[in-house]
C-alpha cells in the first residue's frame, strides 16, 4: 500500500441495481472529487463540513455521467482514519465504470482487496481481530453469526485479549525489575501471588480457546451427514430442507454417489447439510466408492441423520446399526423413520421400539408429503445445543485466533511449571513474553506484513 495515496472502488456487489456506491479514501480525495463534481448549490465539497450529503452531477468532459449524492467524511472521524468521500450514483454497470475510470484518471489509484479496512487497521481506527471481523459481518448469514461479528467488531475480544497481555506485562515487569537487582537478591514479586495470577490467566485463555469448538460451528455452519441405505429418502428428505430440487431423486437404488452439500438457516442457525451415497452392499466400483465416503463424512459431521424406510427398516437395521453405530462413536445421531405415511399406527408403535436404547433421539416423517419437518427441524436445534448468543458473549470464531490462544496456552502453561519448580527469573519472563507475543498476534500489536496482507487480500474489493 503507498502511504496517503488516494484509493477508490466500488463498494457495492457487481451486477445492475438502484444504486451504486463508490468510494475514495486518502489525502486530497475530497479535492479529487471536487475536479468532477458540480454541486447543484455551487458549493465547493472541500468547504463542506464533515457528515454532509452533497447532490449534483459527476461531469466527464462537458458530459453528465449521472447525477449523484456525495457524502463527505473527515479525518480523523472516519472509517479509515483519513478523508472519505462515498459517491452514491445509479447501478447502471457503464456509469459505475466510467466514474471509476474518471477517479482513477485524476489520480486516485484501484483499490486492493480489503484495503480500506487495512488503512483503518493501520490508522489505529480497530485492531487486526476488529479488521477480520468487518469481513466476517458481510458474510454473516444468520442471525448467531452476525451477533457474534459485531461483538468482536465493537471490541469485545480485543478489550479482553488487551487485559490478559497488561497483567502479563506486570507479571514481566516485576520479574525482570528482579534481574537488575540480582545481586542483592531481592524479590519484587511474591511468588505465591504471581503463581494464582499465572492460574487465572490460563484459565482465561482456555476458555477463549475452547469457545472455539462452539463458534467454528457458528460461523462455519453444523456438519449434518445425511446416511442410510438406498431408496430410504435422503435425497428427498436433502431436498425438502433445502426448499430445492438439490439432488436428483429417482427410485432406482444407488442413484446417489457422490456428497451432495449446501447449507440451511434454521432457528437462526446454520447447519450444513451433506447428502451421502445410500449403504449397501454392492460390487459397482463407483457407488463402492460413494459408500467410502458416506463413511469419511460421518467421521466430519457434528450430527448424523439416518434416514430409515419405515416399510423396510425391520429387516436391515441390525445389519446396518453394525456398519453405522462404530462410526457414528459419539457423535450426535438422530433416526429419522421416513415415508411414515404408508404404515399404519400399530406398525408405527413397533417401530418406536427399535434400537430406543442405543438411539433415543428419533422422528416420524414423510418427506415426500412434507409431513413431521418441522419436528425434525426442532430437533436438529435441540441437538446441536449451541447456546444462546449474545453480542455481550466473547466466542472465538476465527482458526488464526484458536491457533494464537493454543500458542499462548502452552506458554502460560510453562510460567505455571516455571514457578512450581522455582526456576530463575529470565526463563519466567521469557515464557511471560512468549505468551504475551501470541495474545498481540490476534490484535495485531505484533504482526508482519505477511500476516496482513494474507488476512486482507481476502476480502472484498471496496472494504
Amino acid at each position: 500500500m503507498k502511504e496517503n495515496n488516494i484509493i477508490a472502488a466500488i463498494s457495492t456487489p457487481a451486477g445492475i441495481g438502484g444504486i451504486a456506491i463508490i468510494r475514495l479514501s486518502g489525502n486530497g480525495c475530497i479535492e479529487l472529487v471536487d475536479a468532477v463534481f458540480k454541486s447543484f448549490k455551487a458549493k465547493k465539497l472541500a468547504e463542506a463540513k464533515a457528515y454532509t450529503v452533497h447532490f449534483g452531477s459527476i461531469i466527464k468532459e462537458n458530459v453528465v455521467l449521472d447525477d449523484v449524492l456525495v457524502s463527505v467524511f473527515r479525518n480523523p472521524h472516519s472509517f479509515t482514519g483519513e478523508d472519505i468521500i462515498e459517491i452514491s450514483c445509479h447501478g447502471s454497470i457503464y456509469i459505475q465504470q466510467n466514474i471509476l475510470q474518471l477517479l482513477i484518471s485524476k489520480g486516485a489509484s484501484l483499490a486492493q482487496p480489503g484495503e480500506f479496512t487495512q488503512r483503518a487497521f493501520l490508522n489505529g481506527k480497530m485492531d487486526l481481530s476488529q479488521a477480520e471481523s468487518v469481513a466476517d459481518l458481510i458474510a454473516s448469514s444468520s442471525a448467531a453469526t452476525h451477533r457474534l461479528a459485531m461483538n468482536q467488531m465493537r471490541g469485545g475480544f480485543s478489550n479482553k485479549l488487551i487485559e490478559l497481555r497488561t497483567e502479563l506485562l506486570n507479571f514481566t515487569s516485576l520479574i525482570e525489575l528482579e534481574l537488575d537487582f540480582s545481586e542483592e537478591d531481592v524479590e519484587f514479586a511474591n511468588r505465591d501471588h504471581l503463581k494464582e495470577a499465572a492460574h487465572q490467566i490460563e484459565s482465561h485463555i482456555k476458555k477463549l480457546a475452547d469457545s472455539f469448538s462452539i463458534g467454528n460451528a457458528v460461523k462455519s455452519g453444523i456438519p449434518v451427514a445425511i446416511i442410510g441405505e438406498t431408496n430410504a429418502g435422503k435425497s428427498t428428505l436433502l431436498n425438502l430442507l433445502l426448499h430445492e430440487e438439490k439432488a436428483i431423486v429417482s427410485d432406482i437404488h444407488g442413484t446417489t454417489r457422490d456428497v451432495i452439500e449446501d447449507t440451511i438457516n434454521i432457528q437462526g442457525l446454520t447447519f450444513r447439510l451433506i447428502d451421502t451415497a445410500g449403504i449397501r452392499d454392492t460390487h459397482d466400483e463407483i457407488e463402492s466408492l460413494g459408500i467410502e465416503r458416506t463413511f469419511k463424512k460421518i467421521e466430519q459431521a457434528n450430527i448424523v441423520l439416518w434416514v430409515a424406510d419405515c416399510e423396510t427398516i425391520n429387516e436391515h437395521i441390525e445389519e446396518l446399526s453394525q456398519k453405522i453405530l462404530p462410526v457414528v462413536g459419539d457423535r450426535k445421531l438422530i433416526l429419522i423413520f421416513n415415508k411414515v405415511d404408508i404404515i399404519s399406527a400399530e406398525r408405527k408403535a413397533e417401530k418406536e421400539k427399535l434400537l430406543l436404547d442405543k438411539i433415543p433421539e428419533r422422528v416420524f416423517i414423510s418427506a415426500k408429503y412434507e409431513q413431521g419437518t418441522n419436528l425434525l427441524e426442532d430437533l436438529l436445534v435441540k441437538t446441536a445445543n449451541i447456546p444462546e448468543i449474545s453480542e455481550q458473549d466473547i466466542i472465538v470464531t476465527n482458526v488464526r485466533h484458536y491457533e494464537a490462544l493454543q500458542n499462548a496456552l502452552v506458554a502460560i502453561k510453562r510460567v505455571s511449571e516455571g514457578l512450581d519448580l522455582k526456576i530463575s527469573g529470565d526463563f519466567l519472563s521469557q515464557d511471560i513474553r512468549e505468551c504475551m507475543y501470541y495474545l498481540g498476534e490476534i490484535t495485531g500489536q505484533i504482526s508482519t506484513d505477511e500476516i496482513l496482507g494474507n488476512i486482507f487480500s481476502k476480502f472484498c474489493i471496496g472494504k
